[in-house]
């Protein structure tokens, strides 16, 4: 499976951005973000049906959603804060408890999220 992760940049806090991930197939898909110094976390993950689960950071703020036509998978990011800051990482498999352990056999390259003003 071959991930391609986009939509990262620079955005004032408050403000609002969206990631997406292409898979060449339809699975379970995630997104996980690394601050410096700090460990891989997830934020959200998505399975084929209606099940879906977040990081507490992301309750409220963030969106997970998939177009399964395309395989993508988006993560629409709203009401910004400084500690958002980090490196996101798509990752997928075919098991929802791999994705959601951070135990994804596949993970994108990483889009760079930087919150400042």
């Amino acid at each position: 499976v071959q991930l391609q992760a986009s939509g990262g940049g620079l955005v004032q806090p408050g403000g609002s951005l969206r990631l997406s991930c292409a898979a060449s197939e339809s699975i379970v898909m995630g997104w996980y973000r690394q601050a410096p110094g700090k460990q891989r976390d997830l934020v959200a993950a998505i399975g084929d049906g209606s099940r879906i689960t977040y990081a507490e950071s992301a309750k409220g703020r963030f969106t997970i959603s998939r177009d399964n036509a395309k395989n993508t998978v988006y993560l629409q990011m709203n009401s910004l804060k400084t500690e958002d800051t980090a490196v996101y990482y798509c990752s997928a498999d075919r098991v929802w408890f791999k994705v959601v352990g951070g135990l994804s056999d596949y993970w994108g390259q990483g889009t760079l999220v930087t919150v400042s003003s």
